[in-house]
Formats: C-alpha cells, structure tokens, sequence
C-alpha cells in the first residue's frame, strides 16, 4: 500500500481494516483517509488459501500478484541503503535497532526470486507490470539475473548475521564482539 501514492504523493492514511466474504472468496479491504489531503484510500486483497508466512515474508510460494519484482527490488534497496546508512553512524551496540529492516530487505530480495521461472535465469520482462518496476527494470534489468540476486542475497543476509554478532535487542545477549 505504501508503494502506491495518493494522488498528493502521500503514502500515509489512517488505515482500518477488516475481512470480508466475496462470493467463495475471503478479501482483506484496508481503507482510510489519507493523512495529507483527507482523500479516502481503499486496497483490497484477495486472501490465499494457505496461511501466509509470518513477517517480515511477503507471501507462499508463488509470486506476488500485486507487487511487481521491480517495486520489491525498490523496497530492498531503500530499506537496506536506509538501514545501512544508519548503522554506519551509529555504534554496533545500537545495530540491533535496524534488524527488522534488513530482514524485510532479505524477504524482498527472496520475493522477486519468486518472479523467476522454472528454467530460466532472470525475471522476465513481462513480470514487470508497474511503472516502478518497469523504470527499474529497463534501468538495469541484469539486476534481475538469478546469479546476481542470489548475491545479493547472500550480502544482505551476511549483514543480518553481522547485526547479530555485534549487536543484541536490551536484555539479549550478542553472539561475538
């Protein structure tokens, strides 16, 4: 939801949500009014039949039907770079404190592997269906090779071990120094 603006360019909106039965469907309705300019803001999700994973996952197994790879590529990147920014003016004790950014970077990262056919080596073209994801994607689109996600992967969740051995929530205990 935070992906897609209001028309004021805000992502913020006091947001309420229930569950509702469509037909054989279960959808998850979000809606309120945005913070900014009062417009009233409504997503509405068809829910999977399995029970999704819990967070900082996206989703199943399958690929995202609502979020295209190239918005989960813009996701990890500002989350990560926002994340690492921080850490790096700040001492490791404090490192802890941005964990749960870089594992919603690493859930992202292992969501647009998702977009990856069987078979091939990048996610293609046509998996890209909103403009941010399009823009990234012409942008750069190598980035959306299976060999280079993987690394990326691997990095981001090397740095996720890295916040664990420097670094422990108040009451925790670091695993090295």
């Amino acid at each position: 939801m935070d992906l897609h603006l209001c028309e004021c360019g805000s992502p913020d909106f006091d947001r309420r949500h229930r569950l509702e039965q469509r037909g054989g469907d279960i959808v998850a309705v979000y809606e309120g009014a945005c913070r900014e300019c009062g417009r009233n803001r409504n997503f509405t999700f068809l829910m999977a039949d399995e029970i999704p994973p819990p967070p900082p996952a996206f989703g199943g197994p399958e690929p995202s039907e609502i979020i295209d790879p190239g918005e989960f590529a813009a996701v990890a990147s500002d989350v990560s770079a926002r994340a690492g920014l921080e850490m790096l003016n700040s001492p490791e004790s404090e490192h802890h404190k941005h964990r749960g950014a870089m594992a919603y970077a690493v859930a992202a990262i292992e969501e647009i592997q998702k977009f990856i056919p069987p078979g091939q080596e990048a996610v293609p073209a046509s998996a890209f269906t909103s403009e941010v994801g399009r823009a990234r994607y012409e942008k750069d689109p190598g980035k959306f090779r299976h060999d280079i996600l993987a690394i990326e992967l691997r990095l981001t969740r090397q740095i996720l071990a890295d916040i664990d051995t420097v670094s422990s929530p108040p009451g925790g205990a670091a695993t090295g120094a």
